[in-house]
Order: C-alpha cells, then structure tokens, then sequence
C-alpha cells in the first residue's frame, strides 16, 4: 500500500488575510500534499487576490496550490494546476489551456467511465465522491469505496476520495487505495483549529495503514 496524503479543500467563502494564518498552522501541523482554492460566486479579482495572498504561505512549506474550476486562471496566476468537475469543463481543452507542466485534477463522482475519459484526456489525478454526507457540499451521490480499489489495482494514475471525510471513517478509504483524501470540514470546523484537525487526519490514516 503507497502513503495516503491530506488534500486540503479552502472554504467557498474566505477572507484571505485573515484565512492565511489558519492555512500556516494546518500547513505546519503535519504533511499535506496539496491546498486547492475553492471560491464560489467571486469575480476574477477576488480570486486573484486570494491567490496572491495564499499561494506564497503553501509555496513557502513546498505544498502545490491548485486552483478550482478555472485552468485560465491558474495559468494566469501561476498556481501548480486545477481541478475541473468533468460535468463543468471540457478536460481536455482544460489540459491545453495547462500545458503539459501544471496539474490536472478531474472530478469523476461515482463513474468508472467519466474516469477513463478523463484519464484518457490527460488527467494526472481523478476524484471519486462523495463517499459520505458532507457539510460541505450537498450532493446525491454516493460513491462506493470499491470504486477506489478498482482504479488503484487497474490504472496507475492517483486517485482521491472526497466528501465528508472525517478521521472517524477514512480508515475504509485509505483501506480501499486511496492516495489522497480530500477534507475541508474535518481541517477548518475542527474545534481545536486547523492545525489539530490536520494532526487528527494525519493520525487516522496512520493508523489505517498500518492496520
């Protein structure tokens, strides 16, 4: 079994000056592969500035900043890459607007067959999910951790598993070959702060692994 990662998901809505410090103590806290930025319902210019203020803390701890939704815009704003629903964007003209250096993410949900097309379309990564009910996000879908054994034991790129994922159920996840597990309420609702919920998920998928 490969090393599981933390994903970091940002709330939809942020200031960035004062999420900044919060992001440094999650970011300390313990490994995390990479934070993607999640606005929703802001112009360009909000994202920009979010980017300009955010970015540079993930970089300083050598932590890839993905950009949500918009590849033009990690382009622009010099992030590591983006991550597109396969519903919401065309993913292949999403991996020529990022060139071959930056990261593409795709969103598959519960489809084995949006996965191979995104594979095939030049994803690096896919997401499967939502495996359970989320805070975060309303969503019908459930997806079946079986669907991350299948991926992990055919196809060789990663594979994240996303959707209300807390240290209480991702053993499962981590179990069934997921690389990465993208949280947002787990890390920045944790009562004790983000730092402690990276240090409670960093811990669960520890023990996961070496059940």
């Amino acid at each position: 079994m490969t090393d599981c990662q933390l994903y970091l998901i940002t709330p939809e809505s942020l200031d960035p000056a004062s999420f900044a410090p919060r992001l440094a103590e999650a970011l300390d806290a313990g490994p995390v592969a990479a934070v993607q930025l999640r606005l929703k319902n802001v112009d360009d210019d909000t994202i920009r500035r979010a980017v300009d203020v955010l970015q540079p803390v993930t970089h300083a701890r050598d932590v890839a900043f993905i950009m949500n939704d918009r590849p033009d815009l990690a382009v622009s704003c010099g992030c590591d890459g983006a991550h597109v629903g396969m519903e919401d964007a065309d993913v292949a003209t999403a991996r020529r607007i990022l060139g071959d250096e930056l990261q593409l993410g795709v969103s598959c949900y519960d489809s084995r067959d949006m996965a191979l097309r995104a594979g095939e379309a030049g994803a690096d990564y896919v997401a499967f999910g939502a495996f359970f009910p989320s805070p975060s996000k309303e969503t019908e879908i459930r997806a079946d951790p079986a669907l991350l054994t299948w991926w992990s034991s055919m196809i060789e790129l990663p594979v994240v598993a996303i959707g209300g994922i807390t240290p209480d159920n991702c053993s499962t996840l981590v179990r069934a070959g997921a690389d990465f597990l993208s949280v947002i309420s787990a890390v920045w609702s944790h009562p004790d702060g983000p730092g402690a919920g990276v240090l409670a998920m960093n811990a669960a998928i520890a023990a996961a692994e070496t059940d």
